[in-house]
């Protein structure tokens, strides 16, 4: 989610660290309950009705409209362009109970106790404010209702084989992720902004994505490797003074040396909660 609170240049930047360049979409697109809301599952009963804030383009959104049926699905997003490419998805798939619709995660323009489950997938760890966020989420759900939340953890991601490119990205990345306003670390924080926003019931839990197979280290190595030096990443790289373009083609250069190596591994922890109102 981008510029959420439209707030001035002595605030929190608040804004979100990819963008949506392709490199960026072709990594999310691949997200689907089972690979990024798995935690989740056993909340869902059909006949629900959800809120998917930040839901990018529509994946997640629309494999849970799915699993809800005959229920309904609102996604969420900051992004008009994001909200129109996620509305044609769903309906290229056919799914009619999902709709979608440009919105604030500060100001959700709902009425309170309209959700049974609101979900949110990589979105905190983007926010200057997530208690804000997490206590306007409590207010529209309803009583009994839960909130799904997971978040990477960057603090805990793990690489092999060292590679000092890749020792740079990582440091980069954080620097960025913190001059943008958000948490790289936010997965191990979730339980705790969740308290704090007023949730008083939550159950934690964590899980990995895995990139180690020929075709899994080419997908994201690749995806990295242009998103580096074109995606909003380097865009906020550069302006921020934590690295120039030379850097970043260092760091493009060390992710196609990662993907082509047969012992290349990626391991990216994710905290999870389920909260209830």
């Amino acid at each position: 989610m981008t510029d959420l609170t439209g707030n001035s240049e002595s605030a929190p930047r608040d804004e979100y660290i990819h963008g949506h360049h392709e490199s960026v979409l072709r990594s999310h697109t691949w997200r689907t309950v089972a690979n990024s809301a798995a935690y989740l599952i056993a909340e869902l009963r059909t006949g629900g009705v959800l809120l998917d804030v930040g839901c990018g383009p529509g994946t997640i959104t629309v494999d849970l409209a799915r699993r809800l049926t005959p229920g309904r699905v609102v996604g969420l997003d900051a992004s008009t362009e994001i909200i129109e490419r996620a509305a044609g998805l769903a309906a290229d798939e056919g799914v009619h109970n999902a709709s979608f619709q440009v919105g604030d995660v500060y100001a959700l323009d709902f009425a309170d106790a309209t959700f049974d489950i609101v979900h949110a997938h990589q979105v905190l760890q983007h926010l200057a404010d997530p208690v804000a966020a997490m206590a306007e989420i409590r207010r529209v759900l309803r009583p009994g209702g839960v909130f799904g939340a997971r978040d990477v953890d960057y603090g805990g991601v793990m690489i092999a084989p060292t590679i000092d490119g890749l020792v740079d990205w990582m440091r980069v990345y954080r620097e960025v992720h913190y001059w943008n306003g958000g948490d790289p670390d936010a997965g191990r924080s979730l339980k705790t902004w969740a308290r704090r926003a007023g949730f008083t019931e939550v159950t934690s839990s964590a899980s990995v994505w895995c990139f180690a197979s020929d075709a899994e280290r080419e997908w994201w190595g690749e995806s990295w490797a242009v998103r580096v030096t074109e995606s909003s990443f380097a865009a906020h790289a550069i302006e921020s003074g934590v690295a120039d373009l030379a850097d970043l083609k260092r760091m493009a250069a060390a992710w196609r040396e990662w993907l082509r190596d047969p012992n290349g591994w990626f391991g990216m922890p994710h905290g999870e909660i389920l909260a209830r109102a």
